[in-house]
């Protein structure tokens, strides 16, 4: 990003920064555009006019400009503007989105003003959000005002596994792999969740899950904090499709099963307007194949709809015990689908792979096909190399010439590729 700091020396700039909330957007922001003036301005759901006196307030603290008063952001905005004809800073707007609380034609402002002064503007415009269906919406929208403007685009993304251990190393040098997994768990690298984690030293698994599932903890109402403001009046419909995927009905069929209503476009939003789960197919299958399968992508809200809002009940009466018994009943369950997903991360993230995923076979009950699930593939075509992997939570369940059977059909798709066939377990996290 300092990159783009650089260049707004010469030219202005709209970097575009999104990512879920708690994510560390803020932090990396201040941290990263440090040779110029820094202003940062956090957007409220409030009026024009007020919005427009804090932020004059903060350009007049930070930069020293004496602005005079400003009811209209147009003018504010086509004066901070002139003001980076002479100077060179930067200008954070975090959660943009929240403008258009303001008034409804705030965007098409921005659009005028950035269209008719960025040619001699030296600014570093940098726009933050949280909110992926209106930051989608705002800037991925061909018929949106500021689509085509951003400079630059960044989605910031959670800790990687090796981070991850870092940190549980840095509080914890005796830390075990059950360790790891439970903090992978609960926080999926989500670096304010690890912060929260590590301060009350909760680095363990029985802390970590005694700290998510207590009285006051941060992480009981974080679920409902996250998405609320993403799914407005029906978050109820939304919630019900959330917490029967965490719970392992993974189809469209048996979602609907367990919901009892039509869930075909709450599957479609939440997969391209929110972003909160994705749409999964075997390997080798094509993409207008039905054997598909619905996961939810963020470590964290997985866990929380499987036993947070799943036994919200007990939630509510303040009985966390009861909820923790659910968790160690279900752990071991639970714990095997978190570590296959821990090793198809650490693959992908090797940078050895082009493809990393699964695969199954939609065999009817008691035909062949039924139970042929394969935890890893990972696919290196340049070297035409295939790693099949199978993880066991004992490692001496690992069965080479059972899983070699079970991927006959890749491997045969696959002739002229190397292949291995591998087991992996917690010992080789």
């Amino acid at each position: 990003m300092k990159k783009y700091e650089a260049l707004s020396k010469d030219n202005a700039q709209m970097i575009v920064m999104t990512g879920r909330r708690r994510i560390g957007k803020t932090t990396l922001i201040k941290r990263s555009f440090t040779e110029i003036p820094f202003v940062y301005f956090f957007v409220g759901k409030k009026s024009e006019s007020l919005l427009c006196k804090e932020l004059t307030e903060i350009l007049t603290e930070t930069l020293g400009e004496d602005l005079g008063d400003f009811t209209s952001f147009k003018r504010l905005f086509s004066a901070i503007m002139n003001i980076s004809k002479r100077r060179n800073f930067t200008l954070v707007f975090d959660e943009f989105q929240n403008l258009k609380f303001a008034y409804g034609g705030v965007f098409s402002d921005i659009q005028d003003v950035w269209d008719s002064t960025k040619d001699e503007s030296r600014i570093n415009l940098v726009i933050c959000g949280s909110i992926y269906s209106k930051m989608k919406k705002i800037f991925d929208d061909k018929d949106e005002p500021l689509f085509g403007r951003a400079t630059a685009r960044f989605k910031i993304k959670p800790f990687r596994i090796e981070t991850i251990k870092e940190i549980l190393k840095d509080n914890s040098a005796s830390y075990t792999n059950e360790d790891l997994l439970a903090l992978y768990m609960i926080t999926g690298g989500v670096a304010k969740y690890v912060e929260l984690l590590v301060n009350q030293n909760a680095v363990s698994k029985n802390k970590i899950l005694e700290a998510t599932v207590s009285l006051g903890s941060y992480f009981i109402e974080e679920g409902t904090e996250l998405l609320s403001d993403e799914f407005g009046r029906d978050y109820g419909n939304y919630f019900s499709v959330l917490s029967a995927i965490s719970s392992g009905h993974t189809s469209r069929g048996d979602i609907e099963s367990y919901v009892g209503f039509e869930v075909g476009g709450f599957l479609d939003r939440l997969e391209t307007d929110y972003n909160v789960i994705s749409k999964v197919r075997p390997y080798m299958s094509g993409e207008n194949s039905r054997n598909v399968r619905y996961v939810i992508s963020d470590n964290f809200l997985n866990f929380w709809f499987r036993f947070v809002y799943k036994y919200r009940s007990a939630v509510e009466i303040g009985n966390m015990e009861y909820v923790r018994n659910k968790i160690f009943n279900d752990y071991e369950t639970y714990f095997g689908h978190v570590l296959e997903k821990y090793f198809r991360q650490k693959y992908s993230e090797s940078g050895l792979y082009n493809t990393v995923t699964n695969y199954w076979e939609k065999g009817a009950k008691g035909q062949p096909g039924e139970n042929n699930e394969i935890d890893i593939i990972a696919v290196n075509e340049a070297d035409r190399h295939l790693v099949i992997g199978e993880c066991k939570r004992n490692r001496d369940r690992f069965d080479g010439k059972k899983l070699t059977q079970k991927a006959a059909k890749i491997i045969n798709h696959h002739k002229s590729f190397t292949y291995e066939i591998i087991g992996v377990s917690i010992d080789d996290m």
